[in-house]
């Protein structure tokens, strides 16, 4: 007999269109964040850790923080910002094709 992966409790909560809504949600804090940022930088207040912005990203919140960056005009001429972001977004453009090719059987 073959085991369900993942075990059936979890198996209703990592449905496609779960991931999917906390995507978009993630996305919309990750916005937030960059926007909550700049306005903090703004009136001279204690910021957000780049850190922090980066692993939002990283943990799915990419277009967020792109997004987030040009409505506000914030973090663009930061270089190591800039391309810690890019990194992040290429890698999760690999795992994405990566994981595309092993779904579809390539």
């Amino acid at each position: 007999m073959v085991e369900q992966f993942p075990p059936e409790p979890f198996a209703s909560i990592l449905s496609p269109a779960n991931l999917v809504t906390a995507l978009i949600a993630l996305n919309f804090v990750t916005f937030a964040a960059f926007g909550i940022d700049k306005a903090k930088a703004e009136a001279g207040r204690r910021r957000t850790p780049e850190s922090t912005l980066l692993l939002l990203a990283f943990l799915g919140g990419t277009l967020g923080a792109y997004a987030g960056r040009a409505a506000f005009r914030h973090k663009t001429r930061k270089v190591p910002f800039s391309r810690e972001l890019h990194t992040i977004a290429a890698m999760q453009v690999v795992a994405i094709g990566l994981g595309l090719g092993w779904v579809l059987g390539g």
